[in-house]
């Protein structure tokens, strides 16, 4: 056998995967140093002796509300410097219990996801684009000098956790129900040490919680404030990642947004002040009326949606014209004076797509001069959600069937 070091990618994974009896904590370490993904094990399930009772969890799916009740149970892997990802297992939903000088509460090395299961109309589950998140999920980890975590291992999670608590994910009423179960997959720096490095000891964890309607209002157009002070990231920081220190920094400006009535706020580029980036949750589109779909280009310091990504492909089926190209606040402005852009939406998996009213900003408010309809916002929103909830057909490949 070669040395390690010397094999390639493909060898590399015939000894990761194919010879299990190898696979040393020596050779794990070499594997993950080559960003070589450990392929997935067996989830061990502990079945809550506690469950919520179904007239309880029935109540509380009638009317969920979004990130407040959480199912039985929760996913977790474990990950160690020596022994690489390995504990697979499905334990009790409860508090986790973390040394006060875990790394992830001083130094902040954490990810997370955000993605969701759909009941169809014959009772199966299914979620949507899951390998797209996963990939989202190692760009994040590297960025965060995190460990990687395999497609297998991060859609086996999800699985091994919907195999206990399928029973928590709500049954839309019609098709204006877009009710769900919200999956929170996380990743969190857990050795007790203080001192600036990557941990050695890191824990995988997806918990679930169903939910409503990010918005109250449903489909109806909401105001975004624009922080014309704060920003959410800068080149070569961590603006891609999804990780909590940019939500975190976008609260401060998510307050003068409240304070103005606004539901959410649009972040400009923090070389110029003059480009739109993304809101503090979400991505953002321009429709043009000669049918353009327009939304900033990715850069590193904006999060590569997976709603974001689908729209692209639907406006085509659509007939629309994506294109993906910086777009400025003066832009925006005299668009939507001229009539030129018809309408904006913003879109990101907890809220699907939301039409924007207006721009509100400390000495104006950008409105359409037309007013709008939202017919290409509701169009395509409708044809993602029709495919998400299985009432058309998944000509993508999208769906990943979970129960």
């Amino acid at each position: 056998m070669e040395r390690p070091g010397a094999p390639d990618n493909a060898r590399r994974y015939f000894y990761v995967s194919l010879l299990p009896s190898l696979f040393t904590p020596a050779l794990r370490r070499w594997a993950l140093a080559e960003n070589t993904l450990v392929p997935s094990a067996t989830f061990q399930t502990q079945p809550s002796n506690l469950p919520t009772a179904d007239n309880i969890r029935d109540s509380i799916l009638e009317a969920p509300g979004f990130g407040i009740h959480f199912s039985d149970h929760m996913a977790h892997i474990r990950w160690t410097l020596d022994e690489g990802w390995h504990a697979h297992g499905v334990r009790p939903y409860g508090p986790l219990t973390l040394d006060p000088a875990a790394a992830v509460l001083h130094y902040g090395q954490e990810i997370f996801e955000g993605i969701k299961a759909y009941r169809h109309a014959d009772g199966s589950v299914w979620t949507f684009r899951p390998e797209k998140n996963a990939e989202r999920f190692r760009k994040s980890a590297r960025r965060l000098a995190l460990p990687e975590l395999s497609d297998e291992d991060f859609i086996g999670a999800i699985k091994a956790l919907l195999a206990q608590d399928h029973g928590w994910v709500p049954t839309p009423a019609d098709a204006a129900d877009e009710c769900s179960l919200y999956l929170r997959p996380f990743m969190i720096a857990s050795e007790a040490f203080l001192g600036v490095r990557p941990s050695h000891e890191v824990d995988f964890y997806v918990i679930a919680s169903p939910a409503a309607a990010y918005f109250k209002g449903g489909v109806e157009p909401v105001s975004i404030w624009l922080s014309s002070h704060y920003k959410r990231a800068a080149p070569g920081g961590t603006g891609f990642a999804k990780c909590g220190g940019n939500y975190a920094a976008s609260l401060a400006a998510q307050k003068q947004a409240e304070a103005q009535h606004c539901s959410q706020v649009a972040f400009l580029d923090a070389a110029e002040n003059r480009w739109i980036e993304e809101l503090g949750g979400m991505n953002l589109f321009f429709v043009f009326k000669d049918g353009r779909l327009v939304t900033p280009r990715l850069t590193d310091t904006i999060l590569e949606g997976v709603t974001r990504d689908s729209v692209l492909t639907l406006a085509k089926d659509e007939g629309l014209t994506p294109e993906e190209r910086s777009i400025s606040l003066d832009e925006w402005r005299e668009g939507a004076a001229s009539g030129e852009i018809t309408e904006v939406f913003a879109c990101g998996t907890a809220a699907v797509i939301t039409p924007v009213s207006e721009l509100v900003t400390e000495d104006e408010r950008i409105r359409l001069s037309a007013g709008g309809d939202n017919a290409v916002a509701k169009r395509l929103r409708t044809k993602l959600l029709d495919l998400q909830y299985g009432r058309s057909e998944d000509t993508h490949g999208w769906l990943t069937r979970l129960v």
